[in-house]
């Protein structure tokens, strides 16, 4: 099984474990390793590029019969349908909180306030502070969080961030909480943002593994790696953003999870539009029961739930404001 996969250190790490998966489960496996055009252009995303940036390079090894398998960071994934491909399998999902990580010799880390879990991340910081992103969800939230701070673009891979960071052009920059795990940074000063403050992009956290739709051999044999649970979280997130067609500018933010009670299992699922600078935010909560033994069903669900909250949304405005952040761009 050739596996496809980005060359940046995390992306690495995500396709070295999906191939661990597939030993485990007796498939030889080989990676191939690309450069996508996320990774080499570094201005900040914009309108013009943000589809497909990250992956598009990936599904082409696919159809070139270059690889059986193609690995991504889920969120990166366009929503849009591509009759050519099938997304095979959504594994065990890792963290979906996001991080703010600061510089190694930082005044304004506050080691025992993480340690506790206690406050806010952005507490400890003062005014004015120069905060690093290169996500609209992030910026918005951030500043409605804190109006004061001066939130910059960053791009460039986990490394190249910290780079910038620890060379002082940024006070503090945020990051996935799954890839400071995943990469074994967790001795980096950080300190998490809880879902009240921050909810993630849709599919944060998990990854999204393609084969081409005409192989039905690398079909079979990835969707050995499904987590259902992941599989119908992720699913409803995405859902939202496909039916905003908010693609990866949109300050829209998604977080699904299972919830199981006496009563059963629901699928709940919490989502944000927000404008850029924060001044706005639309939110909608709803859940659906989902049925275990039922797969058919479950996906349905997971769909529908996604479309009632992305309707109830476009109902109070959320076409407005993601068109601003759009024509702003």
């Amino acid at each position: 099984m050739r596996i496809a996969t980005r060359e940046s250190p995390l992306a690495m790490w995500q396709a070295e474990h999906v191939a661990e998966s597939l030993k485990n489960r007796g498939f030889q496996t080989v990676i191939v390793p690309l450069v996508s055009k996320g990774d080499t252009d570094m201005r900040p995303i914009d309108g013009t590029r943000q589809v497909g940036l990250f992956t598009k390079r990936i599904q082409q090894a696919l159809v070139d019969d270059e690889a059986d398998v193609a690995v991504h960071s889920l969120k990166d994934l366009p929503t849009e349908p591509d009759n050519r491909f099938a997304l095979a399998a959504v594994p065990p999902r890792e963290s979906v909180l996001d991080a703010l990580v600061f510089a190694d010799n930082s005044p304004h880390w506050n080691a025992s306030s993480s340690a506790s879990g206690s406050g806010s991340p952005l507490a400890c910081l003062p005014q004015g502070s120069r905060v690093g992103t290169g996500s609209t969800r992030r910026l918005a939230q951030l500043k409605q969080l804190r109006p004061d701070l001066e939130v910059l673009p960053i791009r460039g891979n986990v490394q190249t961030r910290l780079a910038k960071l620890n060379a002082g052009e940024f006070d503090a920059i945020v990051l996935a909480h799954a890839g400071i795990l995943r990469l074994e940074m967790t001795r980096l000063p950080h300190q998490l943002f809880p879902l009240d403050e921050m909810l993630p992009a849709p599919g944060q956290g998990a990854l999204g593994i393609e084969v081409r739709s005409d192989n039905p051999n690398a079909l079979r044999a990835v969707s050995r790696l499904n987590d259902a649970a992941a599989r119908l979280a992720a699913t409803a997130e995405r859902k939202v953003l496909s039916e905003l067609h908010g693609g990866c500018l949109a300050p829209i933010a998604c977080h699904a999870h299972l919830d199981t009670s006496d009563q059963g299992t629901e699928l709940c699922l919490n989502a944000i539009v927000m404008s850029a600078d924060g001044n706005e935010r639309l939110q909608e909560q709803a859940r659906v029961a989902v049925t275990p033994d039922d797969a058919d069903l479950e996906v349905a669900a997971a769909h529908q739930l996604g479309t009632l909250v992305a309707d109830r949304l476009r109902a109070n405005g959320a076409d407005h404001l993601i068109r601003t952040v759009r024509d702003d761009s």
